[in-house]
């Protein structure tokens, strides 16, 4: 952006104090208001509530909409910046500015189109700002001549040269010089997020600035596109195992100790009373006899 001379500061210091904005949304502003030939403004900026667009005769939007308080200062702010680029001769040229929101209502995005020598820095030097090494305002390289067209919108000016198809976009003071091929470009977009959003029009419909050839300068970082990380699976719980049964080997204790005659004989006839009573069964009793008698 042109460097504003000690005349210049002084008055948007001036201004600042008047309106009760800060000296950076003034100046802001100021360009702004250069851009659209000092009859209108597309800006954004945190102090003005975010984006908006005003044209001189009483049209101001802001993006708080029902905040007429705003919209007043606003507007006081534009007048008076109006006033002082009529007063700097070579500051504009008579010409065309289209401002065009998108989808109903301004979204913070829009086209800006200033022709018939661009901002007209060129030429006339003005008190508001102090001249580069050549003696004028121009921002971009000498050898490209004069555009014919240029715009301005928050931190993004371009300049365009369809004779020798080149397009000249300065991003926060850094110059970059593109091929525009066959391109016819129309207008300007800028989203609220950075270069990688700033795109044209031409007759192939709306083209990123990043997908043309760089001349000279610094390439303008493309957009960068979301890309999901890929899903994460959990494997798979292995099926339940069936349970076998293993039957337990049978063991067998030590053999039972023999016994005496006397006991066997004992034994014998309590087994025998219990069968008279009805208690043992004939086959129990016979079972019993038989293995006490084993352990004579």
């Amino acid at each position: 952006m042109p460097q504003l001379s000690p005349e210049g500061q002084a008055a948007i210091n001036a201004i600042s104090q008047r309106t009760g904005f800060s000296p950076d949304a003034v100046t802001s502003m100021l360009f702004s208001v250069i851009a659209g030939n000092g009859s209108m403004a597309q800006f954004s900026h945190p102090e003005f509530g975010g984006s908006g667009q005003w044209m001189r005769g009483g049209m101001t939007m802001v993006s708080d909409m029902f905040n007429n308080y705003l919209k007043g200062r606003v507007d006081g702010l534009c007048s008076e910046l109006s006033n002082l680029v009529a007063n700097q001769p070579g500051l504009t040229q008579s010409g065309s500015f289209q401002s065009q929101s998108q989808g109903g209502g301004y979204s913070g995005s829009g086209q800006w189109q200033s022709s018939g020598g661009g901002m007209g820095m060129g030429g006339n030097q003005s008190s508001l700002f102090i001249p580069d090494a050549s003696g004028n305002f121009n921002w971009w390289p000498a050898d490209l001549g004069q555009p014919a067209s240029t715009g301005a919108q928050n931190s993004v000016r371009y300049a365009y040269f369809p004779g020798s198809h080149r397009l000249a976009i300065d991003l926060n003071g850094q110059v970059t010089v593109y091929d525009s091929l066959d391109h016819q470009i129309g207008g300007f977009s800028q989203q609220q997020g950075g270069s990688g959003s700033l795109t044209f029009t031409s007759q192939y419909g709306t083209v990123f600035v990043s997908n043309l050839p760089i001349v000279s300068g610094a390439p303008q970082a493309p957009a960068q596109a979301y890309a999901p990380p890929p899903p994460v699976y959990d494997p798979p719980p292995p099926p339940p195992q069936q349970q076998t049964y293993a039957p337990q080997p049978q063991t067998f204790g030590n053999p039972l100790p023999p016994l005496g005659q006397n006991e066997v004989i004992s034994a014998i006839e309590k087994l025998a009373d219990l069968h008279a009573k009805g208690i043992l069964s004939d086959q129990e009793f016979s079972t019993k006899k038989a293995e006490l008698l084993s352990r004579l």
